[in-house]
């Protein structure tokens, strides 16, 4: 085999590796990623015609051993040596290139979407050059390759800057050095890569399928954001099942200006928001002030069902908006009727409402203008506005349970108010005033 692939990567240990993925990834979570990327890239390499090297850092048998385990048996794990990042480049390509290989890549491990084609395109570019690169979109490079080891390649006194791969292509000209290239990548070295990645997932349905594509949508944050007002009767009962995604998630409430006891009655290690009422002015205050790259939210009389949070990222791996199914806790005739047309609604009608906890891309729910500080149907203008915009709708498959008390009791009054929200939302479409709709909508509570 002339053939030889450097993979040039740091052991993955937490808070040593994708440290610029933190805080908003753990430790943890930023070694894990690292893990999934080697493991995408160690595949593609191993569908190629060459012998893969494994260069490393830092020098400890057990995290030698710990990077064994996930990159699996090589032709060679040997060290990066060199004071700086061109000098263990170009010492790593010393080192194959005097075990006899005639031709050798090395590539960084922050390019999940690397392919054993991006690989294969670069050794035939070597035909005609002297140099292959492989470009990022942020002006640097994830795949250098040669015949010889060239200390011109890595002649700059600094990396990791926009201008990296500019400068050292304007140097190897100078020199003489021909050069050709490979497909360029994204690398994801930050929280805003990782945004972008994901993005890329719901369009190029193989990434869904990688190490990487799984992880980074299970590990997606999430903001849970519920607007409450004089929630007394309820708030208990309510925290009892967010205990479960405490810690797991960030849970923002926010108080319209209660005058019950619900403030008192909210544990003090949730984060308690303030705002004028009203659900939009509400939530779109708890937005604001919100971390999570997906936004949930929850009324304070929903039922959540179980794993909440995996359903969410379930749903928007394919989605930028969702919701859940709705059901009520009623064996009334009229209440399944509800339910059907409602969650009919959203995969015939593109309309999701409220009570059916609403979840969407942060980046899209800013984009769209955020809920509209309206008395009423602020919810309902919302889901028109992402209609505008050809915004496709997911629904988990659980769903939410939520309140039946807006709706009187017997069959006669059930259907009245079905009748009267749908006359209310066809004379909001028509234009009439918000005013007069919400005085229609009496407030039960």
């Amino acid at each position: 085999m002339r053939r030889a692939i450097i993979i040039f990567t740091r052991v993955p240990i937490p808070g040593s590796t994708k440290t610029r993925m933190m805080p908003q990834l753990s430790p943890r979570q930023c070694a894990k990623l690292h893990i999934c990327f080697l493991k995408d890239i160690k595949k593609e390499c191993e569908k190629c015609k060459a012998n893969i090297f494994v260069c490393y850092t830092p020098d400890e048998d057990k995290q030698k051993r710990d990077l064994k385990e996930v990159m699996g048996k090589q032709r060679g794990y040997f060290l990066q040596r060199g004071e700086h990042l061109g000098e263990r480049m170009y010492r790593a390509f010393e080192e194959v290139f005097a075990m006899g290989y005639e031709e050798c890549i090395l590539i960084g491990t922050d390019v999940p979407e690397l392919r054993s084609d991006d690989l294969n395109r670069a050794f035939e570019v070597l035909k005609a050059r002297d140099v292959v690169f492989g470009k990022t979109y942020d002006g640097g490079y994830y795949l250098v390759g040669m015949k010889k080891a060239r200390r011109e390649v890595f002649g700059l006194d600094r990396y990791g800057h926009g201008a990296v791969l500019k400068e050292t292509i304007k140097a190897l000209s100078q020199a003489g050095i021909t050069v050709g290239y490979t497909k360029m990548l994204w690398d994801m070295d930050t929280p805003s890569d990782l945004i972008q990645y994901r993005k890329r997932m719901r369009v190029k349905k193989e990434l869904k399928q990688t190490e990487t594509g799984r992880y980074a949508a299970g590990i997606t944050p999430v903001s849970i954001i519920i607007p409450i007002y004089n929630e007394e009767k309820r708030i208990v009962m309510f925290q009892e099942q967010l205990k479960e995604l405490q810690g797991k998630c960030e849970i923002l409430f926010v108080d319209g200006g209660s005058t019950d006891r619900t403030l008192e009655l909210i544990d003090p290690g949730y984060t308690v928001l303030h705002s004028e009422k009203g659900r939009g002015r509400q939530m779109n205050a708890g937005a604001k002030v919100s971390c999570g790259d997906i936004l949930f939210f929850l009324h304070c009389d929903s039922e959540l069902p179980p794993k909440p949070l995996a359903e969410i990222r379930r749903v928007m791996r394919d989605h930028q908006a969702g919701c859940f199914g709705i059901a009520f806790h009623s064996y009334n005739f009229f209440m399944f009727t509800c339910r059907v047309i409602s969650n009919h609604r959203v995969k015939d009608r593109k309309v999701m409402f409220g009570d059916q906890g609403i979840f969407v891309d942060r980046e899209l729910f800013f984009e769209a203008g955020m809920f509209p500080e309206i008395p009423i149907m602020e919810d309902y203008q919302f889901s028109l506005t992402l209609k505008e915009k050809r915004v496709k709708l997911g629904m988990a498959w659980r769903r939410i349970y939520t309140s039946d008390r807006r709706f009187p009791k017997g069959t006669a009054p059930k259907l009245k108010l079905m009748w009267k929200m749908n006359r209310l939302r066809k004379m909001y479409r028509d234009g009439v005033s918000i005013e007069q709709i919400s005085d229609m909508y009496r407030d039960i509570r």
